[in-house]
This record gives C-alpha cells, structure tokens and sequence, in this order.
C-alpha cells in the first residue's frame, strides 16, 4: 500500500515531527546534553516508523518536497547576512586565525573521507558525506548537499550523511570536554583572571527592539530578494559546468547585500532574518529526516563507521596538535580546541555546551566565548559551502 501527501500535507507532518521532537527534547536530558535538534529527533523517529512499515510491506510514504528547498534556501541566505567582513575584521587577529584552523579542518575532513571511502573501493564523493558536509556542517548542510550527490549518481549519500552529522553531534560533545580536561592538567595550564575580559566587539549584533511586523516584513523582503538574485548567480555558474548547491547564489547575494550594508552605515533587520531562518531550518530538518531512505546504510555500515571513527581520531588529533598549538596553548587555547571538537563534529551550540563544561570547573575564558560563536556561528558555514563545492567540481 503506498499512500502521496500533497505539498501542504507535507509541511504539516514536519510541524507536527517538530512539535514532538520539541517535547521529547524537552523531558530526556541525554538530547539537552548533546545539543540534538528537535526537528532531528521528530525526523529520525518518523524515518524509523517508515523504515519498519517498509520492510514489513504495509505502507510506504511519499512526500511532496518542493517546499523542502524552498526552507534550505532561506536558510542559508540568512546565513549569508550575518557574513560581516568589517566585524570580522573588528574582532582581532585571532579569529581570522581560528577561522584559518577551522577552514583547514574543512580541508583535512574531506580529505580522509575521499582517501577512505576510495580505499573501500567506493565513490570518492561518497567520502564527501561522512567528510565537512556532515562534520563541520551538520544536518542543514547534511539535508542540502545530500540531495546534490545524489543527483550526481551517488546513491545513499543523503542518508549517510544525515546519519553521520547525528553520530557527530554526540561524537563532538563526548571527546570535546576529556581533551580539553587533558590538556590543562597535563600542561599545567593557569586560567586567567578576571583582567583578561575583552571588549565584547560583536555587540552591534545583538538589538533590543522586539520583533515587529514592520521589521519581519522588511526581513522577508530582503530575503525573497537575495533568493531570487541568487537564481541567476547559481545559473551563471552552471551554466560555467561548475556544481554548485541550489543555496549558494542566495547565500554569496545576501553577503553582498549585507556588506554594501555595512559599508553605508545601514540597518538591517538582522534579529528579523535570524528568526526567518531558524524558522526555515527547523521546517527544512523535519522534512529532510522524516523522507531519509534508512534502507539504504545496510551495504555502507561497515565503511561507515569506519570512516565515522576515523573522523573522531582525526578531530580529536587537530584539537591537540592543531587548534591549541596555534591559538596559543594557553588555557584559552585549550577551551577552545574543546570548542573546536564542538562544531568541528557537530554545530556551534555543541561547541558552546563543550566550553561551558571546561569553564564551569576551571575558570572563565573570555576570549574564548568572543571568538567561537563569531567563527563557528557566523563565517565558518560559509567558507564549508565554498570548500565543499570546489571538492565536488573537483571529483565529478
């Protein structure tokens, strides 16, 4: 028995997945402490329910999905309006060297998974899914590129790569705290005091107004607007025989829109456009889980936990040898390679989480809490967009 819902059936369902991940979040403390979505969990138990009635053969969904890009797209356009270069270039050196780290580990994530998922005698694009896509991505950039390798002819990508960006979530949050624990006893590494407070720079980022119909209104606009310049940008670079995700043209308009902004001393309704996108992830994560073909990780378990560990070592290696050697290998440096491990496996809530553990048993570090939301929530989705592109155009 097969059963279609229409478009707005669709949306419904993933409200209602959202509601019921929302209020399971809310009563299991092992969800709280690892930062999981609510969307991820209504989407997963739902993804679950459908595997069973498919492999018993008594029903099988089919969703309309059109709206599905429509919540990604603007997702990621809000994202590129937070990309402010004159903030970043307000804050101090070392978030452009943070940034630099995080970028590498970008780089070095989908390097092992190509290497591995080749030596498999798999698709190297395939590596690409339990790579920076679903690492330092997530699920929304799990749910967007998934969907492309697919189309490129990678079966099961989608899958894989939401269910990696899961495992990531719980990986990141579990080794962030020991390493960070590690390195400040093993270093003898003293916190700092009080004095060493910085200037909070990122401060024109947070308004005090309300949100008012006005203002929404003026968000959405923006928005739709970005979204539909970015049509042509992304067309441009199609029709170059460059592949790139549905979102990047809206996201590379909005970063324009957002500097020109910027340059000219003009307000944008930031508040506005961080609650249309959230808005947009949580709808875009319930219909991106709730339709993952769990059938298809049978034939990759094997590789893919393989790869997924293989990950762990590499992230957990990179914080030690890598993060804290270059962010100073003082305490501050040590928080944040327990931040990295955060949002370098999972997202920037897992890397606040991570931080808020080492701090609340050895001390402040201000720094630290400057830095990491200012990468890891503003620019690093960014730069992952653009390196995971140049390693698809590369391979295929």
């Amino acid at each position: 028995m097969s059963v279609s819902l229409n478009l707005y059936q669709s949306v419904a369902v993933a409200a209602v997945l959202y509601w019921i991940g929302s209020a399971i979040r809310g009563k299991i403390s092992f969800f709280q402490k690892f930062c999981i979505p609510a969307p991820v969990i209504g989407g997963l138990i739902f993804a679950l329910l459908a595997l069973g009635l498919r492999v018993s053969g008594l029903l099988q969904i089919e969703f309309d999905t059109t709206l599905q890009d429509v919540f990604m797209t603007t997702f990621f356009t809000s994202i590129g309006f937070s990309a402010s270069f004159r903030l970043l270039k307000k804050g101090c050196v070392q978030v452009f060297v943070f940034l630099g780290i995080c970028t590498l580990l970008v780089v070095m994530q989908n390097l092992l998974g190509v290497g591995l998922a080749a030596a498999f005698g798999l698709e190297p694009l395939l590596g690409l899914a339990v790579g920076s896509i679903p690492m330092v991505g997530g699920h929304g950039t799990s749910a967007a590129f998934g969907p492309e390798l697919v189309n490129m002819g990678i079966s099961g990508a989608a899958t894989v790569a939401v269910a990696a960006a899961t495992f990531g979530l719980i990986a990141g949050s579990a080794i962030g705290g020991p390493i960070a624990n590690w390195l400040i006893q093993r270093k003898r590494l003293e916190v700092p005091g009080p004095e060493a407070e910085l200037e909070e720079i990122a401060e024109e980022e947070s308004r005090l107004h309300g949100i008012d119909t006005g203002r929404f209104t003026h968000s959405l606009v923006l928005l739709f607007i970005a979204m539909g310049l970015g049509t042509v940008v992304t067309a441009f670079f199609k029709s170059k025989g460059i592949t790139v995700p549905s979102y990047i043209g809206g996201m590379l308009i909005a970063c324009v829109i957002r500097n020109a902004a910027d340059a000219f001393s003009a307000e944008l309704p930031h508040k506005e456009i961080e609650v249309s996108g959230n808005v947009s992830l949580a709808l875009f994560l319930s219909m991106a889980l709730m339709t993952l073909r769990l059938w298809e990780l049978a034939s990759l378990a094997l590789p893919m936990v393989v790869m997924l560990f293989a990950q762990v070592a590499l992230m957990a290696f990179f914080a030690v040898f890598v993060t804290y050697q270059l962010m100073g290998r003082d305490y501050e440096a040590a928080v944040m390679a327990a931040a990295n491990c955060g949002f370098g496996m999972g997202a920037t809530p897992n890397a606040m989480a991570n931080m808020d553990a080492v701090t609340s048993r050895f001390g402040i570090a201000p720094r630290a809490y400057f830095i990491v939301p200012l990468v890891g929530g503003l620019f690093i989705d960014f730069t992952n967009s653009l390196v995971i592109t140049t390693f698809v155009n590369f391979l295929s």
